[in-house]
Parts: structure tokens; C-alpha cells; sequence
């Protein structure tokens, strides 16, 4: 029991500081204990502050105290050191600080402790040792504690050095509670955990809509896969029978060709068969002719007239016949024989060029216009719903005609008194227009609502013009805007007026597919959504959302949940 008494004494005599028995220890008024050279290092720290405090309870001396030795306490620490009980100090229990870890602001030395909670009264955090007087003193268990952050200055009031309690609505911060006397008084002023279940609440939604996003984009993006291998698929089969179709042309000409061979070369055959059968007769014609010319010669050498007239009277009697036709007055030369076979080859190939020719263009123009993903557009206003944006008008362009309001999400035109807006060069100067923040691509959908009797809703290029006949909506190319009045919707592009057939309603959702240069309107009428006008262009830059109302209309964009 005793060993477990020198433990304990040994606990109530370590410095707060370095964690180690006291060495040289000094009392504060306070009642609290340090080594003389931990309390000096600790004050010569913050002295930049220029408030002298104790690192546990927080008092503050006006004056830095003189310290004095606490003989006593040095006593009992001496005692305790001659009993060994300094093995188990409170320092061996602790964890020193790692990389990217809080620590505690007490401890001294190179390796400091590991930081457990941040007290936000004291703006202090403390490791597991100093920690225990906010458990053990009645005066600091009224302490708020937190877990330990290294941003806790952030925390505390840059004017009056106090804690952030409470919430200015009308500036949009936390403040502390001296802020309300001050430059924040007579603001609309609520507690920062009413704020925090506002806010909580909208986290809440806007993890609801980011989930929805997230299940819209991961169905769309399976939906595109299937569109891809459908589409891999369908050009390997297309290539494949395309490439049987042309080998089955190529050889049915090969056939064709073989059989034109085979037809020449039959005719080629008959004919020399024919033409050999007359050579071998005219061989033998000129064959029996020169033997009756050489019997003629020789009569004609004979010197007896008897022999010479008796043989001439069997001579002459005997002609040579010829059964072997001669040439027709139409003979063609052996050259051109088959020259008309290869004049029809030839214009069959011409023929067979030319339907290539021709029908080439239409195959290159039925692939170029195969639709290669799917469009995926919308169909229903939960689908629209998932792609919609939260948008807000730059008063920075604002004509000076134009009152904003609503967090800057309504305009209204009043004609009779401008708005003390600032010189800018984005602000438009000719007619009552203004534009939002945001710059929109890929796929948004928004809702608006118009009153009034002339309200132009429109989307733009930045780079409108911002003075001139040019800056009005719908002027030049720069621009697409949709007139809505009590006379109906017409839409107007680079100063073309096109009128709207649709049911009119006052409010109005637009929707955009940026990469498919696709702009849809919708009448939304009770949760109905009616399509009336879709624009199909080619967007080259991100566009702008913005409004022209006319004199006392009003128009304004709204918050979908």
C-alpha cells in the first residue's frame, strides 16, 4: 500500500510542463506548481500576447509574478527521487507527437506529446498529462472540449480574442458574442447550432442529390458502356459482311473473267481447228497445181509434135477444182479477230466504275450518319431534375435598371430609380439585361419563374457585347433567347424571330446538353413538364444564363430541392 501511495504523491508533484518530477519548483499565486525554468520558458513563448497566465486554470497576472523557490514541494520531491518512484512518471505514459498530429501547446522540449482534446475557452490543446486538471478542477470542468484540431485559432474571434458562438444571418459568419455590441449590432443574430441544423439539413439534401447524381451518372455510364460494345459489335459485323459482300463480288467478276477466258479461248479453238482443216486443203490444191504446171512445162519442152499434141489433148482436158472457199469481201485482218470482245470488257468495267462511283457516296454517307452513342436524353422531371444547378446573377453585370434580390436570384426592373451599382466592364450599359455567375457546359437543367408582360429568358456567350444594338439578347450569334409574354413564346437567334406554338405557363424549365448542342424549353404546368421548343446548334463556347425583363416585370430563378 505504501509503494501505491509514492506512485500517487509522485503524480500530484510532476510539472504540467515538461511532465517530470519538479525540478527547482515554484508556486503561482493560483496554487499551481511549476519548474522555475518551464514556467519562464512557457511565459517567455507568448510573450508576444502580453498577458502573463498559468498554463492550467488560465489566470492572468497583470505583472509578470517574481518567482520564488517552494521549498516544501522541493522537499518532497528530493524524498521522492530517493525512493525511486521517478520511474513511473506520468512522461513515460504519454505518446509523442507523430507527423500531421496535434500537439499539445504545454509541453516543452524537441519532442512534444501528442495533443488529446483542444479546450475552446482556454484555446489551448492538451496531451493526455495536462489534460487532467480539466478533469480534476471544478472551475475547468465548465471547459468545452473538442478533439484536437490544429485550426483553433480559427475558432476564436480575430477582434475581441473570444470564442465564435453565434451566427450573423445578415453577413453570413460566425461571430462572438462581444461582435454583437459591436460592428454586427442590430443584425439578425441566431445560435450557431440553429444555423449548424439548417445547414445540416441541406447537407442532408444535397448528399440526397449528389447520391441521386451519382446512381443517374453511374446508370448513364453503364447505359454509354452498352452503347460502346453494341457499337464495337455492330462495326466488327458490319465490317465483316461488307468484306464477304466485296469478296463475293471480287469473285464473281474472277468468274466472269474465267469465263470470257474460256469462251475466247472455245472460239479461238474452233476457229484455228477450221483454219487448219483449209490449210491442209490448200496445201494439197498448191500441192496438185504445181504438179500440173510442172507436166505443162515439160509438154511445153517437148520437140516431137506428134507426142507434143497427143499429150496436150489430155492436158488440157483435165482442170484443177478447189472445194477450198476464198476470203469475203468483208475479211478481217487476223489483228482484230476478237478486238469487239475486249471493247465490251472494257465497257463493262467503265459501267461497273461508274455505278462505284456512284454508289460510293451513298455508302460513305450512310456511315458517316450512324448514330454512334446514344443520346440519353431526359424523358421525365426526375430525370431532368438530376441535372439541375444552382445559379445566381452577377450584379457585377447588371444593368443599372435592374434590382436584384432574393440572394441575388430575382430581377425586377424599375425604371424610375437605378441601383447605386459600381462601374464595371462587365455591366450592361444599353438595355436591362443581367447574366448569372455560373458558366454552364455538359448537361444543366434550371426552372424559372416570370411575371409581367415582357420577360426575355436567355442563354449567352461572355463575350456579348455589352453596349450597342449587339448587347441585346438574341441579336447576333452570340446569344439564343425565349420572349415570353401574354401573347405567347417566340424565340429569336442572330436577329431571327421565330414564333412558339405551346401552352404558356410562368414558369419555365431550360435545359441544356452543352456537347450536343442541344437547348430544351419546357411549360411546367403542376409538376407536368410539356416540351415546346427544342434548339439544335453547335455551342463553341461555355454559356451564361440571364434575364431581360421589361419595365415593372420581374423574373426569377428557382431553387429545386
Amino acid at each position: 500500500m505504501a509503494q501505491q501511495g509514492v506512485v500517487l504523491d509522485q503524480d500530484q508533484f510532476c510539472c504540467s510542463i515538461c511532465l517530470d518530477l519538479l525540478k527547482n519548483p515554484v508556486t503561482l499565486a493560483c496554487g499551481h506548481s511549476y519548474c522555475s525554468s518551464c514556467i519562464e520558458g512557457y511565459w517567455d513563448q507568448n510573450e508576444q500576447k502580453g498577458v502573463n497566465s498559468c498554463p492550467q486554470c488560465r489566470q492572468s497576472f497583470p505583472l509578470r509574478p517574481v518567482l520564488k523557490r517552494n521549498n516544501i514541494i522541493a522537499e518532497v520531491v528530493e524524498k521522492l527521487k530517493e525512493t525511486g518512484g521517478a520511474q513511473a512518471a506520468p512522461s513515460e505514459l504519454t505518446s509523442p507527437a507523430g507527423p500531421g498530429e496535434v500537439t499539445c501547446d504545454l509541453c516543452t522540449g524537441p519532442r512534444k506529446q501528442r495533443a488529446l482534446k483542444s479546450c475552446l475557452v482556454c484555446v489551448v490543446s492538451y496531451c493526455q498529462t495536462h489534460l487532467q486538471p480539466h478533469y480534476q478542477v471544478p472551475g475547468l470542468k465548465k471547459h468545452k472540449l473538442v478533439e484536437a484540431t490544429s485550426g483553433l485559432q480559427e475558432m476564436i474571434c480575430s477582434s475581441h480574442d473570444k470564442l465564435l458562438e453565434v451566427f450573423c444571418r445578415t453577413d453570413q459568419q460566425c461571430i462572438c458574442m462581444l461582435c454583437t455590441m459591436d460592428e454586427h449590432k442590430g443584425h439578425d443574430i441566431v445560435s450557431a447550432k440553429a444555423v449548424r441544423q439548417e445547414k445540416q439539413n441541406k447537407l442532408v439534401r444535397s448528399q440526397q442529390e449528389v447520391q441521386q447524381r451519382v446512381q443517374q451518372r453511374e446508370k448513364e455510364l453503364k447505359e454509354l458502356q452498352q452503347a460502346v460494345e453494341s457499337l464495337k459489335l455492330s462495326g466488327q459485323t458490319a465490317e465483316k459482311l461488307s468484306e464477304t459482300i466485296f469478296i463475293d463480288m471480287v469473285h464473281s467478276i474472277m468468274r466472269r473473267r474465267f469465263e470470257v477466258n474460256y469462251l475466247i479461248t472455245a472460239q479461238q479453238g474452233a476457229a484455228v481447228s477450221q483454219a487448219e482443216g483449209l490449210l491442209e486443203r490448200l496445201e494439197q490444191e498448191i500441192a496438185e497445181v504445181r504438179r500440173r504446171d510442172a507436166e505443162l512445162e515439160k509438154l511445153s519442152h517437148t520437140e516431137d509434135n506428134i507426142l507434143f499434141l497427143q499429150n496436150y489433148q489430155s492436158l488440157s482436158s483435165t482442170s484443177v477444182s478447189s472445194d477450198v472457199p476464198s476470203p469475203p469481201t468483208n475479211y478481217v485482218p487476223p489483228v482484230q479477230y476478237f478486238k469487239h470482245v475486249t471493247e465490251v470488257v472494257s465497257e463493262l468495267r467503265e459501267k461497273l466504275e461508274e455505278l462505284i462511283q456512284r454508289e460510293w457516296s451513298n455508302i460513305s454517307t450512310t456511315v458517316s450518319t450512324v448514330e454512334v452513342f446514344l443520346p440519353l436524353e431526359p424523358k421525365t422531371r426526375a430525370d431532368l431534375l438530376s441535372y439541375s444547378c444552382q445559379l445566381t446573377l452577377n450584379p457585377n453585370t447588371a444593368h443599372k435598371l435592374l434590382s436584384l434580390s432574393e440572394e441575388n436570384r430575382k430581377v425586377t426592373c424599375i425604371r424610375r430609380r437605378q441601383q447605386r451599382y459600381p462601374n464595371h466592364p462587365e455591366r450592361f450599359t444599353r438595355c436591362c439585361q443581367v447574366l448569372c455567375r455560373e458558366a454552364l457546359s455538359g448537361r444543366c437543367y434550371w426552372e424559372v419563374e416570370w411575371r409581367g408582360d415582357d420577360v426575355h429568358i436567355a442563354v449567352s456567350y461572355k463575350d456579348i457585347s455589352r453596349t450597342g444594338d449587339n448587347s441585346y439578347f438574341g441579336s447576333d450569334d452570340k446569344s439564343w433567347v425565349l420572349r415570353c409574354s401574354s401573347g405567347g413564346y417566340t424565340f429569336r437567334h442572330n436577329s431571327v424571330d421565330t414564333a412558339v406554338p405551346g401552352p404558356q405557363s410562368s414558369r419555365v424549365g431550360v435545359y441544356l446538353d452543352h456537347r450536343a448542342g442541344t437547348l430544351f424549353f419546357y411549360s411546367v404546368i403542376s409538376e407536368i413538364m410539356i416540351l415546346f421548343l427544342r434548339v439544335q446548334t453547335t455551342f463553341t463556347q461555355p454559356l451564361y444564363f440571364g434575364f431581360c425583363p421589361g419595365i415593372n416585370d420581374s423574373a426569377k430563378i428557382i431553387k429545386l430541392l
